[in-house]
């Protein structure tokens, strides 16, 4: 998506070790203009698809999905990285390896929220290994709920998540696709 790939360039950065920085725009300040371009672009791949929930991850990819929840029609749902005390019954739980954090982190989703028959689409800001996104794929299995896609904004090709969603049989669309990335110059994907 030419929308996202300019404005990557324009106000993103690459730090060291290949950290992509797009919290100005998608992450921590968020230009909701631009997330609902994002969620039309969802909304134009996955209608077809019939999803009744968006599912992301706490906490960056929230605003993407609840804005992509909305021009759906749908509920948005996001799994917790620690259980909290007004969560009740049972639960779904999906250990992962959080790079941001560096350790293992249980993501949890209320059983209440979540259930065969479900039509899943899973939405999240970023992917690059893929571990988030594995975790909430297993809770909503867990459930038996049916994943009918994943819609990523920025996938780091170079790394190894959105090769193993798509071996997986996954339909996956990420909107930018980066081939490789370096202090002075970022390469994207060509579609």
């Amino acid at each position: 998506m030419k929308l996202l790939q300019d404005r990557i360039i324009r106000d993103g950065k690459v730090l060291p070790g290949n950290i992509i920085k797009v919290d100005g725009f998608l992450n921590h300040r968020v230009d909701i203009s631009l997330l609902k371009e994002l969620a039309e672009e969802f909304y134009q791949t996955f209608a077809d698809d019939k999803p009744t929930v968006i599912l992301t991850v706490e906490a960056s990819g929230i605003a993407l999905a609840a804005i992509t929840a909305e021009r759906f029609g749908l509920p948005m749902l996001f799994a917790k990285k620690a259980k909290s005390d007004n969560i009740e019954g049972g639960l779904y739980k999906s250990e992962i390896f959080s790079y941001t954090y560096k350790k293992a982190v249980n993501l949890i989703v209320s059983a209440e929220w979540l259930g065969a028959g479900d039509r899943v689409l899973v939405i999240d800001d970023f992917l690059a290994n893929g571990e988030a996104l594995r975790g909430v794929i297993d809770i909503a299995h867990q459930a038996n709920a049916e994943v009918v896609g994943v819609g990523v904004a920025v996938e780091k090709g170079f790394q190894p998540g959105g090769q193993k969603l798509r071996d997986a049989g996954y339909k996956l669309h990420s909107l930018a696709i980066i081939e490789k990335a370096d202090e002075n110059n970022i390469v994207f994907r060509e579609e």
